[in-house]
């Protein structure tokens, strides 16, 4: 398949409308995007959004309804390359790099992916700790070795399983940060506020910043191709018809919006419980902080609900990440390494700073600063693929869709370039 291109003579390129798959067809066809989403559910996201809810209530709540309609449009392009073209993101970009560009791509690629693991064992590590007081290298142990567990069950003839493991979690997830909406007093008049954009000054400026460039995470751009693609094209050199195309991307729209809108509600409902619940208090700028608050002021029950919820965070995000890590390693290096061995091997990071005394909270921020200088090399390839008529045919972005896509880049882009400005200017 080394530097195949669809044709537009092909009978994918010339794909015409066709008549709408029945519901039942099209429900069978979600779950790709439910893994991808978790990216957007992880530890990371939980301090963040916290932290906007906690120093500025409901002012930056239109922030992140924005980046989740970004995510979405991200994250279709991605799961539309894999399903049409029968490759991955990574295997898209080997084809068109020389070897030593792929090993290079390879290196900035990992880089991320081990920043963005290292949040995502923190947070399940600190989770432990809140529920049990297990030590954080422990907690990191064992948050690596549950992931491994989950990892075990995928694969190309089981990625069913994995789906649904993965669901299970995210409803989990759902449960346990918002569940302190049902018991908080909520401000209709601040949500309807928050909804117009606007800022409160230069710090509210920084985590705007943060929230919306930390929302696209590099990992999940990748790994959605290869998921929509494992899911739908065992055999990704085999021709698939035109109409039933269609009929897979329609089912993965769908797929996209309930899962994205369902990980977007989640991160809108920590903000409003953080804005209802912890705004004023003091220690609220760590996760330990915010639990503790989350106690005091609405009970221990709730305050449980909520650990439990970021470590299914933990566990989730970190199994995703892996399954992400593999697939870019696979795609670039075109070398194959079992997705529980480099659990095992990428966890050695993690549990090692846990161990030295590197502080939590500082980990999570340096690993969303690393992560901002990987999405550039994840955004821009992707919107370039999946807008060529060359390779993706009549499947092509529209060009207002195109637009929208550039725009979102960009603006991603900037901010995070900005955030990491930002970051360093101020001494973090």
């Amino acid at each position: 398949m080394r530097g195949a291109k669809v044709s537009t003579t092909d009978p994918v390129a010339t794909a015409r409308p066709i008549p709408r798959a029945p519901w039942r067809a099209s429900l069978a066809l979600l779950g790709p995007a439910f893994v991808a989403s978790i990216a957007y559910v992880d530890p990371g996201n939980v301090a963040a959004n916290l932290t906007a809810g906690a120093r500025y209530g409901y002012l930056l709540v239109w922030v992140l309804v924005l980046a989740n309609a970004m995510a979405m449009l991200v994250q279709y392009q991605s799961a539309k390359l894999g399903i049409v073209t029968g490759r991955t993101l990574p295997e898209l970009l080997a084809e068109r790099m020389r070897p030593r560009a792929r090993v290079l791509y390879w290196l900035q690629a990992e880089i991320v992916a081990l920043a963005t693991d290292l949040a995502e064992v923190v947070g399940g590590a600190i989770a432990l700790g809140l529920l049990f007081r297990v030590p954080l290298p422990l907690g990191a142990m064992i948050v690596g070795g549950v992931s491994m567990a989950l990892l075990a069950v995928q694969d190309h003839r089981t990625q069913q399983r994995f789906e649904a493991a993965i669901i299970g979690l995210l409803a989990v997830i759902t449960i346990g940060f918002l569940a302190g909406l049902v018991v908080s007093p909520l401000s209709p008049p601040g949500i309807a506020s928050g909804l117009v954009p606007h800022f409160g000054g230069p710090d509210t400026v920084l985590l705007a910043a943060s929230m919306l460039g930390a929302t696209v995470m590099p990992h999940a751009i990748y790994v959605h191709s290869a998921l929509s693609r494992d899911r739908h094209r065992a055999d990704p050199h085999t021709h698939v018809p035109p109409t039933a195309v269609a009929r897979l991307l329609r089912g993965t729209r769908a797929d996209v919006l309930i899962a994205l809108g369902l990980a977007g509600l989640v991160n809108i409902g920590m903000l409003l419980l953080a804005a209802s619940t912890l705004r004023g208090r003091q220690g609220t700028d760590t996760i330990e902080g915010a639990h503790s608050s989350i106690v005091e002021a609405l009970g221990p029950l709730v305050g449980t609900a909520f650990a439990i919820g970021l470590l299914a965070s933990g566990l989730a995000s970190t199994a995703v990440g892996s399954y992400a890590g593999s697939t870019i390693m696979q795609g670039l290096l075109r070398r194959r390494v079992p997705v529980v061995v480099r659990r095992l091997v990428t966890l050695v990071p993690s549990v090692a700073l846990l161990a030295l005394g590197f502080d939590p909270t500082m980990s999570l921020v340096v690993s969303q600063v690393v992560l901002s200088f990987g999405i550039p090399f994840a955004l821009v390839p992707l919107v370039r693929l999946a807008s060529s008529r060359e390779l993706v045919g009549a499947f092509a972005m529209s060009p207002w869709v195109k637009a929208a896509a550039w725009t979102s880049a960009g603006l991603v882009i900037v901010l995070n370039l900005a955030l990491v400005w930002l970051t360093f200017s101020s001494g973090v």
